[in-house]
């Protein structure tokens, strides 16, 4: 059986942070593309509105 790996996020200094993915359209072709960062858990909302 292959063994599973296990993520190093898990640690309490990973619980701090969140990943977030934006959907951001081109203005010059108007298609979408994704930006991804990764914030403290307080500032998602933050994230989002800028």
């Amino acid at each position: 059986m292959a063994k599973k790996s296990v993520a190093t996020l898990q640690s309490a200094a990973g619980r701090e942070w969140a990943k977030v993915i934006k959907a951001v359209k081109s203005p010059k072709t108007g298609a979408y593309s994704f930006k991804e960062e990764m914030v403290p858990v307080g500032k998602v909302q933050d994230a989002f509105k800028k």
